[in-house]
């Protein structure tokens, strides 16, 4: 069985007095230890699939399972369950805490998640995966403190605290610039190494050469789902 199992996934948006379909019946599978790239154009409907594989929001049609489980007609309260336990985000601004340190931004979902932990063990923790993104010596540092480089690592860092199986990233590059860029790549194939399941969003080919597979919609359909072509790597080791 897929880790991720979606089912003619419909979306509608109201717009006014009409209909947008920004899904128009999805089918999709990703199995465990993928790395998917999700591209297409402004509008093509890639945000809205990130939105419903994350659990932030739900199909108007169409199942979508999660590791076996039917997370499509959950309450929000459910979702919000599955999105503290079994994924981690990312995203293109960061989305850090402004006025708290790199520690206490790593920490944040243990304090929101339903095992109950100590203060002294969730430092240990975040402090582990710190040293994991290579932030040591970052701790007590604020957003502000830090390059745009070292934010999305602790956003990284933020998004493994809670050991989830699958990572989701929303153009996780936008902000940085190449050679940032590829530094950050790197640490999401580390993990896909590790076994975790990746899936990002990117409108930048160079970004998704780091992934394993690649689907591109256009319209709110799939339009092309296969293998991808690791031009840049071929053009490194034949320049």
């Amino acid at each position: 069985m897929p880790l991720v199992d979606m089912q003619k996934i419909v979306k509608i948006y109201a717009s006014g007095e009409n209909e947008v379909r920004a899904l128009d019946g999805i089918d999709l599978a990703i199995e465990a230890g993928e790395f998917l790239a999700v591209m297409g154009p402004s509008g093509s409907g890639k945000s809205t699939l990130m939105n419903i594989l994350g659990c932030l929001d739900r199909p108007t049609e169409g199942t979508y399972r999660l590791d076996g489980v039917d997370v499509s007609r959950m309450s929000a309260n459910q979702r919000a369950e599955i999105r503290n336990s079994r994924l981690g985000f990312v995203y293109q601004n960061f989305n850090l805490l402004s006025r708290t340190t790199a520690l206490e931004n790593v920490e944040l979902p243990l304090i929101y998640g339903q095992a109950p932990m100590s203060v002294r063990e969730r430092r240990a923790r975040a402090r582990e995966i710190i040293h994991r993104v290579g932030l040591d010596g970052r701790e007590k540092h604020t957003p502000a403190q830090l390059s745009g480089g070292q934010q999305q690592r602790v956003a990284i860092a933020r998004a493994l605290i809670t050991d989830p199986p699958v990572i989701l990233a929303d153009e996780p590059t936008g902000n940085l610039d190449t050679r940032t860029s590829q530094d950050v790549m790197g640490i999401f194939e580390r993990l896909n190494d590790e076994g975790k399941t990746v899936i990002i969003i990117t409108h930048e080919h160079d970004i998704a050469e780091h992934a394993r597979r690649a689907v591109t919609f256009r319209d709110g359909k799939i339009v092309q789902d296969g293998p991808v072509e690791r031009r840049r790597r071929t053009q490194e080791a034949h320049p």
